[in-house]
């Protein structure tokens, strides 16, 4: 027993650790060349356990997810502000719409392996600046990147990406089949974190968790 708890001890400093560098050491090392003047202005949106990427609407975005309107999602009324895209783990997100719905199979899922799913919402003005509000102003090359990189992460079947029937928590979203395979480590934050990347932007080596992503975000930007 007392084998056990050592290296239990161990492993849980283990993950500290990592987590701490995977916060401090930024994702990439040095600051890349701005291409633009940042015209495009992206959200992260944070609840304690998951991150979500929040993009502009305008004409061509519609265009880009014209999916979005075929499944019912009001993205084409003058009210729609937003569209918010998140990445997580299908057990989790379709069983868990609520904390008081939690239940052991879709944590158990989430901690080990799980498919993947996309999560889209339609939302009107976000405030700002708000706690769980990150705003940044992107240029339109690393915008259109930023698209590409969400759109890739949705499974595609003969006809588009995937809807998955009779999920979503409200009228106005969407939960779609999506490529990967979600786990503690690998999941819906490290997901944002690849993207913001990809929009230019720095984070943490590793931010399994939306603090150490919330941190390494206001250190590198």
């Amino acid at each position: 027993m007392t084998k056990v708890l050592r290296y239990l001890t161990m492993l849980v400093a283990a993950v500290l650790l990592a987590a701490a560098l995977g916060t401090l050491v930024p994702r990439p090392l040095w600051p890349t060349a701005a291409k633009g003047e940042g015209t495009r202005h992206i959200l992260v949106l944070k609840n304690p356990i998951h991150t979500d990427i929040a993009v502009p609407i305008d004409d061509g975005v519609r265009r880009r997810f014209a999916f979005l309107t075929q499944a019912g999602l009001p993205i084409d009324v003058p009210e729609a502000r937003y569209i918010v895209f998140g990445w997580g783990g299908r057990a989790f997100y379709l069983e868990t719409p609520t904390w008081s719905q939690l239940k052991a199979e879709p944590v158990l899922k989430a901690l080990t392996l799980d498919a993947s799913v996309m999560h889209v919402d339609v939302a009107g003005a976000i405030k700002e600046p708000h706690p769980d509000v990150a705003g940044f102003d992107i240029d339109e090359t690393r915008f259109v990147a930023l698209l590409d990189y969400i759109a890739a992460s949705f499974r595609q079947g003969p006809d588009g990406p995937m809807a998955i029937e009779d999920a979503g928590y409200s009228t106005y979203d969407r939960f779609y089949e999506a490529n990967g395979h979600f786990n503690a480590l690998v999941g819906c934050n490290t997901w944002t974190a690849a993207g913001l990347r990809v929009a230019g932007l720095r984070t943490g080596w590793w931010n399994p968790l939306p603090v150490s992503l919330w941190w390494s975000m206001g250190l590198y930007n």
